[in-house]
């Protein structure tokens, strides 16, 4: 939901990828359903293990400026990048209502962060990219 939103709102700010410590096999249906209410179709997104593109341990963190980590864990990083830590729930296993209080929890998160992403440029500069990595996974998935 995040790289969605982040990528529907804030491109000319940031560049979001998303990525899990235990990404699901596909994004779960009532994601896409409750994505689609705010006209936002994940047809080509899909859960990637953050290993992909940034390596907790190992390095790997050629051009990212910032970490959203949703996962509810410490990152274990070895390069320095800033982490902000977003408490939200993951709703794998809960009612639609629960979907949509999430998803409009991580829109309004992210457009904060987009708006100061859009404060720190300055008249005349280029465009601030930042690499947005985000963890969706709060806690392991329900049963």
């Amino acid at each position: 939901m995040a790289e969605a939103f982040a990528r529907t709102h804030g491109s000319d700010v940031l560049e979001a990828q998303s990525a899990g410590l235990a990404p699901a096999l596909a994004v779960a249906p009532l994601t896409h359903v409750v994505m689609l209410e705010k006209d936002i179709d994940l047809g080509d997104f899909y859960p990637k293990e953050m290993g992909r593109g940034i390596d907790r341990v190992g390095g790997g963190m050629d051009g990212v400026d910032l970490i959203i980590n949703m996962s509810g864990y410490e990152l274990q990083l070895r390069n320095p990048v800033a982490v902000e830590e977003w408490d939200v729930p993951d709703p794998i296993g809960e009612p639609e209502e629960v979907f949509r209080e999430v998803r409009d929890e991580i829109e309004r998160r992210v457009l904060v962060l987009i708006e100061r992403l859009r404060s720190r440029k300055t008249v005349g500069s280029e465009t601030v990219t930042a690499a947005v990595r985000v963890d969706s996974r709060k806690r392991p998935t329900r049963q």
